[in-house]
């Protein structure tokens, strides 16, 4: 079986990820990072996600972006915005300024960590859960920075640089919340062991209130499927 570094956050995206890439045959080396983001409750859920749909194993690496913070996920002094602050959610806020909940950065530095850990591993696929549909308007969700980013593996690598090509996945790119749902029922995932939430608990019991709860809640009721989120 041909091997995949599959980046795992513990959401529902990412747990979708893993199991798209186990359907298509790749022995999955599934790739968390613990960025300094407002709760662990997502990296338990990520550990779950890897085990039970099969990966060969699951990495965690530590990268410290609270040092530098600029976002409501690595900067306590800047609160999650929520609904009962009147944020807009998905397309409507992409519309809008890039929400305070992007990390500077965060995708460029996962996928080259990925990339890394390819290299060694001798896999020529990365796999991630970044969309464009129903999402919050993050730069580096965009199909043109996928295209860019395996552009530049191709280009700042060994393998890349002696033929043997590197590419990344990026299979929900264009699926809308309800879809991905969907897909995801269909290969298995048990999508109470994810944890969406910007601001969980300890327990990785949901707030229902951030962007990222509003969009998984909207996905569930888009597909008609019962929502098996954890509300605090």
């Amino acid at each position: 079986m041909k091997k995949a570094v599959v980046l795992v956050s513990g959401g529902m995206d990412s747990a979708v990820v893993v199991a798209i890439a186990r359907d298509l045959g790749y022995d999955v080396h599934a790739l968390s990072v613990r960025y300094g983001q407002r709760h662990t409750s997502e990296l338990d859920a990520a550990d779950r996600v890897a085990h039970k749909l099969g990966a060969i194993e699951h990495k965690t690496v530590n990268v410290d972006l609270r040092s530098i913070g600029g976002s409501a996920l690595t900067d306590e002094a800047i609160s999650v915005p929520t609904d009962a602050d009147g944020h807009a959610v998905g397309q409507a806020a992409a519309k809008d300024a890039i929400p305070v909940t992007y990390v500077p950065a965060r995708n460029t530095i996962m996928l080259s960590v990925a990339l890394g850990w390819a290299e060694v591993l001798g896999a020529a696929d990365i796999f991630c859960g970044v969309n464009a549909v129903d999402y919050s308007g993050y730069p580096d969700c965009r199909p043109e920075f996928i295209a860019a980013f395996q552009a530049l593996a191709n280009l700042a690598t060994k393998a890349g640089v002696e033929g043997a090509g590197l590419r990344v996945h990026a299979p929900l790119q264009f699926m809308s919340k309800a879809d991905i749902v969907r897909e995801g029922i269909r290969l298995g995932v048990d999508f109470a062991d994810t944890v969406s939430c910007y601001q969980a608990d300890g327990q990785g019991r949901a707030c229902g209130h951030c962007d990222a709860c509003r969009l998984r809640a909207e996905g569930f009721a888009a597909a008609g499927v019962a929502d098996p989120t954890r509300y605090f």
